[in-house]
Protein backbone atom coordinates (compact mmCIF):
# COMPACT_ATOMS: atom_id res chain seq x y z
CA UNK A 1 0.00 0.00 0.00
CA UNK A 2 1.22 3.49 -1.11
CA UNK A 3 -0.53 6.48 0.27
CA UNK A 4 -0.22 10.14 -1.44
CA UNK A 5 0.07 7.93 -4.33
CA UNK A 6 -0.85 10.26 -6.63
CA UNK A 7 2.41 12.32 -7.43
CA UNK A 8 5.58 12.31 -6.51
CA UNK A 9 7.37 10.76 -3.98
CA UNK A 10 4.35 8.60 -3.86
CA UNK A 11 4.00 8.00 -7.60
CA UNK A 12 7.75 7.43 -7.60
CA UNK A 13 6.73 4.24 -4.83
CA UNK A 14 4.61 3.19 -6.79
CA UNK A 15 6.21 3.11 -10.23
CA UNK A 16 9.16 1.45 -8.40
CA UNK A 17 7.48 -1.59 -6.79
CA UNK A 18 5.41 -2.12 -9.82
CA UNK A 19 8.25 -2.65 -11.62
CA UNK A 20 9.56 -5.49 -8.99
CA UNK A 21 6.47 -6.78 -9.57
CA UNK A 22 4.41 -5.79 -6.39
CA UNK A 23 0.73 -5.90 -6.74
CA UNK A 24 -0.13 -2.72 -5.02
CA UNK A 25 -3.61 -0.32 -3.06
CA UNK A 26 -3.25 2.82 -4.30
CA UNK A 27 -4.42 5.31 -1.73
CA UNK A 28 -5.03 9.36 -2.21
CA UNK A 29 -7.49 12.04 -3.16
CA UNK A 30 -7.20 12.38 -7.09
CA UNK A 31 -8.72 9.02 -8.65
CA UNK A 32 -8.09 9.88 -11.64
CA UNK A 33 -4.49 10.25 -10.80
CA UNK A 34 -4.87 7.03 -9.50
CA UNK A 35 -6.64 5.16 -12.33
CA UNK A 36 -3.93 6.50 -14.73
CA UNK A 37 -1.12 4.97 -12.82
CA UNK A 38 -3.33 1.14 -12.76
CA UNK A 39 -3.73 1.49 -16.05
CA UNK A 40 0.29 2.20 -16.47
CA UNK A 41 0.93 -0.59 -14.42
CA UNK A 42 -1.30 -3.03 -15.80
CA UNK A 43 -0.12 -2.46 -19.60
CA UNK A 44 3.40 -2.43 -18.33
CA UNK A 45 4.06 -4.87 -15.75
CA UNK A 46 1.15 -6.75 -15.42
CA UNK A 47 0.83 -5.83 -11.45
CA UNK A 48 -2.64 -5.28 -10.46
CA UNK A 49 -3.59 -2.05 -8.40
CA UNK A 50 -6.73 -1.59 -6.38
CA UNK A 51 -7.90 2.07 -6.36
CA UNK A 52 -8.86 3.66 -2.68
CA UNK A 53 -9.92 7.34 -2.86
CA UNK A 54 -9.53 9.10 0.31
CA UNK A 55 -8.28 11.77 2.42
CA UNK A 56 -6.57 10.59 5.17
CA UNK A 57 -7.30 14.03 7.48
CA UNK A 58 -10.80 12.58 7.37
CA UNK A 59 -11.50 10.28 10.35
CA UNK A 60 -14.15 8.32 8.71
CA UNK A 61 -12.09 8.00 5.01
CA UNK A 62 -8.85 7.01 6.82
CA UNK A 63 -10.96 4.69 8.93
CA UNK A 64 -12.37 2.55 5.74
CA UNK A 65 -8.37 2.80 4.89
CA UNK A 66 -7.50 1.33 8.00
CA UNK A 67 -10.24 -1.28 7.83
CA UNK A 68 -8.44 -2.23 4.19
CA UNK A 69 -4.75 -2.73 5.86
CA UNK A 70 -6.52 -5.15 8.94
CA UNK A 71 -7.99 -7.62 6.65
CA UNK A 72 -5.30 -7.82 4.37
CA UNK A 73 -3.89 -11.29 4.79
CA UNK A 74 -0.61 -10.60 3.15
CA UNK A 75 0.47 -6.72 3.33
CA UNK A 76 3.71 -6.77 2.94
CA UNK A 77 4.93 -3.28 2.99
CA UNK A 78 3.22 0.06 4.19
CA UNK A 79 4.59 3.19 2.47
CA UNK A 80 3.24 5.78 4.41
CA UNK A 81 3.83 9.03 2.24
CA UNK A 82 0.56 10.99 2.14
CA UNK A 83 1.16 15.21 3.36
CA UNK A 84 1.65 18.43 2.98
CA UNK A 85 3.36 21.29 3.69
CA UNK A 86 2.48 25.13 5.39
CA UNK A 87 4.47 28.28 5.22
CA UNK A 88 4.19 31.40 6.97
CA UNK A 89 4.52 32.22 10.91
CA UNK A 90 2.07 29.57 12.78
CA UNK A 91 -0.10 32.25 14.39
CA UNK A 92 -0.77 33.84 10.91
CA UNK A 93 -1.80 30.78 8.87
CA UNK A 94 -4.95 28.89 8.89
CA UNK A 95 -5.70 27.10 12.10
CA UNK A 96 -7.97 24.09 9.90
CA UNK A 97 -4.99 23.32 7.65
CA UNK A 98 -2.98 23.29 10.44
CA UNK A 99 -5.42 21.04 12.14
CA UNK A 100 -5.50 19.25 9.03
CA UNK A 101 -1.17 18.80 9.01
CA UNK A 102 -1.68 17.28 12.55
CA UNK A 103 -4.41 15.11 11.41
CA UNK A 104 -2.65 13.56 8.42
CA UNK A 105 1.14 13.76 9.23
CA UNK A 106 0.61 12.50 13.30
CA UNK A 107 -3.09 10.73 13.55
CA UNK A 108 -3.08 9.25 10.36
CA UNK A 109 0.60 7.92 10.29
CA UNK A 110 -0.48 6.82 14.14
CA UNK A 111 -3.22 4.49 12.96
CA UNK A 112 -2.30 3.37 9.61
CA UNK A 113 1.24 2.01 11.14
CA UNK A 114 -1.12 0.48 14.03
CA UNK A 115 -3.13 -1.26 11.57
CA UNK A 116 -0.13 -2.65 9.43
CA UNK A 117 2.02 -3.96 12.88
CA UNK A 118 -0.83 -5.60 14.26
CA UNK A 119 -0.68 -8.05 10.79
CA UNK A 120 2.83 -7.82 10.33
CA UNK A 121 4.08 -9.10 14.06
CA UNK A 122 1.89 -11.96 13.56
CA UNK A 123 3.19 -12.91 10.25
CA UNK A 124 6.40 -12.24 11.11
CA UNK A 125 7.38 -10.25 7.77
CA UNK A 126 6.64 -6.77 6.36
CA UNK A 127 7.99 -3.53 6.45
CA UNK A 128 6.75 0.20 6.63
CA UNK A 129 8.40 3.30 5.39
CA UNK A 130 7.15 6.47 6.76
CA UNK A 131 8.38 9.45 4.42
CA UNK A 132 9.53 11.59 7.17
CA UNK A 133 11.67 14.95 6.20
CA UNK A 134 16.00 16.34 6.92
CA UNK A 135 13.29 19.37 8.11
CA UNK A 136 12.70 16.41 11.05
CA UNK A 137 16.01 16.90 12.12
CA UNK A 138 15.51 20.79 12.96
CA UNK A 139 13.38 23.48 13.28
CA UNK A 140 12.93 26.55 10.83
CA UNK A 141 10.78 29.77 11.10
CA UNK A 142 8.29 29.63 8.50
CA UNK A 143 7.62 26.04 8.92
CA UNK A 144 7.09 24.90 12.60
CA UNK A 145 4.23 22.52 12.72
CA UNK A 146 5.83 20.46 9.50
CA UNK A 147 9.72 19.90 11.29
CA UNK A 148 7.69 19.18 14.49
CA UNK A 149 5.03 16.70 12.52
CA UNK A 150 8.57 15.18 11.16
CA UNK A 151 10.16 15.28 14.28
CA UNK A 152 7.11 13.49 15.99
CA UNK A 153 7.60 10.80 12.81
CA UNK A 154 11.41 10.66 13.43
CA UNK A 155 10.99 9.46 17.10
CA UNK A 156 7.61 7.38 16.53
CA UNK A 157 9.44 4.93 14.10
CA UNK A 158 12.62 4.87 16.35
CA UNK A 159 10.47 3.61 19.22
CA UNK A 160 8.68 1.55 17.29
CA UNK A 161 11.98 -0.09 16.00
CA UNK A 162 12.92 -0.91 19.75
CA UNK A 163 9.96 -2.23 20.46
CA UNK A 164 10.28 -4.70 17.68
CA UNK A 165 13.80 -5.70 18.60
CA UNK A 166 13.19 -5.92 21.67
CA UNK A 167 10.80 -9.11 20.46
CA UNK A 168 13.01 -10.89 18.10
CA UNK A 169 10.37 -9.63 15.39
CA UNK A 170 12.10 -9.40 11.50
CA UNK A 171 9.78 -6.68 10.40
CA UNK A 172 11.45 -3.81 9.17
CA UNK A 173 10.70 -0.11 9.80
CA UNK A 174 12.50 3.19 8.00
CA UNK A 175 11.80 6.83 8.87
CA UNK A 176 13.21 8.33 5.29
CA UNK A 177 13.84 11.72 5.48
CA UNK A 178 14.44 13.36 1.67
CA UNK A 179 15.28 16.93 1.68
CA UNK A 180 14.20 19.02 -1.51
CA UNK A 181 12.84 16.80 -3.77
CA UNK A 182 11.33 17.98 -7.29
CA UNK A 183 7.77 17.10 -6.72
CA UNK A 184 4.16 19.52 -6.42
CA UNK A 185 5.11 19.35 -2.56
CA UNK A 186 6.87 22.41 -2.53
CA UNK A 187 4.43 24.15 -5.19
CA UNK A 188 1.86 23.46 -3.15
CA UNK A 189 3.34 24.68 -0.26
CA UNK A 190 4.12 27.89 -2.12
CA UNK A 191 7.90 27.79 -1.68
CA UNK A 192 10.22 29.26 -4.45
CA UNK A 193 12.72 27.09 -5.76
CA UNK A 194 14.48 30.09 -7.63
CA UNK A 195 15.77 30.78 -4.04
CA UNK A 196 16.95 27.25 -3.43
CA UNK A 197 20.21 26.41 -4.63
CA UNK A 198 19.69 23.51 -7.66
CA UNK A 199 22.29 21.56 -6.15
CA UNK A 200 20.03 20.29 -3.25
CA UNK A 201 17.06 19.36 -5.63
CA UNK A 202 16.61 15.93 -5.90
CA UNK A 203 14.64 13.82 -8.41
CA UNK A 204 11.79 11.48 -6.41
CA UNK A 205 12.93 8.54 -8.30
CA UNK A 206 16.80 9.20 -6.86
CA UNK A 207 14.95 9.13 -3.44
CA UNK A 208 12.89 6.19 -3.82
CA UNK A 209 15.78 4.24 -5.50
CA UNK A 210 17.59 5.49 -1.83
CA UNK A 211 14.77 4.55 0.08
CA UNK A 212 14.56 0.70 -1.23
CA UNK A 213 17.83 0.37 -1.13
CA UNK A 214 18.45 1.34 2.59
CA UNK A 215 15.41 -0.76 3.36
CA UNK A 216 17.16 -4.18 1.53
CA UNK A 217 20.38 -2.67 4.08
CA UNK A 218 18.08 -2.52 7.44
CA UNK A 219 18.74 1.08 8.09
CA UNK A 220 16.17 2.61 10.13
CA UNK A 221 17.20 6.10 9.06
CA UNK A 222 17.51 6.90 5.50
CA UNK A 223 18.77 10.51 4.29
CA UNK A 224 18.90 10.62 0.56
CA UNK A 225 21.84 13.00 -0.91
CA UNK A 226 25.57 13.07 0.61
CA UNK A 227 24.94 16.69 1.25
CA UNK A 228 22.08 16.02 3.07
CA UNK A 229 23.70 13.31 5.29
CA UNK A 230 26.29 15.62 6.02
CA UNK A 231 23.99 18.40 6.97
CA UNK A 232 22.17 16.25 9.72
CA UNK A 233 25.58 14.86 10.86
CA UNK A 234 26.77 18.32 11.23
CA UNK A 235 23.78 19.69 12.99
CA UNK A 236 23.78 16.47 15.71
CA UNK A 237 27.01 18.21 16.85
CA UNK A 238 26.28 21.48 17.02
CA UNK A 239 25.09 22.94 20.47
CA UNK A 240 21.66 23.62 20.12
CA UNK A 241 22.37 27.66 20.90
CA UNK A 242 24.22 27.58 17.52
CA UNK A 243 21.34 26.01 15.44
CA UNK A 244 18.77 28.13 16.78
CA UNK A 245 20.92 31.24 15.87
CA UNK A 246 21.46 29.85 12.51
CA UNK A 247 17.71 29.25 11.94
CA UNK A 248 16.76 32.93 13.22
CA UNK A 249 19.40 34.51 10.88
CA UNK A 250 18.40 32.27 8.16
CA UNK A 251 14.74 33.15 8.20
CA UNK A 252 15.36 37.20 8.53
CA UNK A 253 17.70 37.25 5.48
CA UNK A 254 14.90 35.45 3.27
CA UNK A 255 12.36 37.65 4.71
CA UNK A 256 15.01 40.71 3.49
CA UNK A 257 15.62 39.15 -0.09
CA UNK A 258 11.78 38.38 -0.29
CA UNK A 259 10.26 42.75 0.69
CA UNK A 260 13.54 43.13 -1.93
CA UNK A 261 11.79 41.53 -4.49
Amino acid sequence: MVTGASAGIGAAFARALAARGYNLILVARRRARLEALAGEFDSRHGTEAEILEADLADAAQLARVEARIREAPDLDLLVNNAGFGITGRFWETDVAEQDRLHRLHVLASMRLVHAALAGMTVRGRGAIIGVSSVAGFVQSPGSTTYAASKCWMNSFFEGLDLELKSIGSPVRLQALCPGFTYTEFHDVAGIDRKRISAKLWMSAEDVVAASLEGLARGRLFVIPGWRYRLLVRVLQFLPASWRRAGAIAYARRTRRDRTRT
